[in-house]
Formats: C-alpha cells, sequence, structure tokens
C-alpha cells in the first residue's frame, strides 16, 4: 500500500465513521465501509457488499466524502 501509493505514513483507519458517496447527482448516497485507508487528508473506502474503491476527504470529525470511484485497490493507490 505504501509502496504504490507513495505515502509512506499510510494507515488503516477505523471503519465507524460517516462516509458518503457525493459525486452522483441528486442526494448523497450512504456507504457503509468494510475497509478505509488514510492517506492524511485524502482516503479510499470499500464498502461492505461493493467492489469499487472510492476516493474522498477526511474531515477533522472522522467523516469522508467521496468523490472518486475505482475498479480496484490497485487503481484506486496510483489515483492518489
Amino acid at each position: 500500500m505504501r509502496d504504490v501509493s507513495g505515502d509512506q505514513e499510510a494507515v488503516g483507519l477505523d471503519t465507524d465513521r460517516a462516509v458518503r458517496w457525493v459525486a452522483g447527482p441528486g442526494a448523497h448516497e450512504i456507504l457503509h465501509p468494510q475497509i478505509v485507508l488514510g492517506f492524511h487528508s485524502l482516503c479510499l473506502v470499500k464498502p461492505v457488499d461493493d467492489d469499487d474503491w472510492y476516493m474522498g476527504s477526511l474531515y477533522d470529525d472522522g467523516s469522508i466524502d467521496c468523490w472518486a470511484a475505482y475498479g480496484d485497490v490497485y487503481e484506486a493507490l496510483r489515483g492518489l
């Protein structure tokens, strides 16, 4: 994870947090995270029952707004 992303301080984060998909039109969709990887103010989220990975902004209160989706974790890490 750290080698592919280039971020040597990347960490796994607690999944007990509010996560929303905000890139689509209309109402925001609530995502239920299975995995959350933190990269300073950015993060990657792998939701339960979803094969995609979502990139988003990590806020001071621990919540995440996701605005990009990737087909696999390698592609998502390269997108950082």
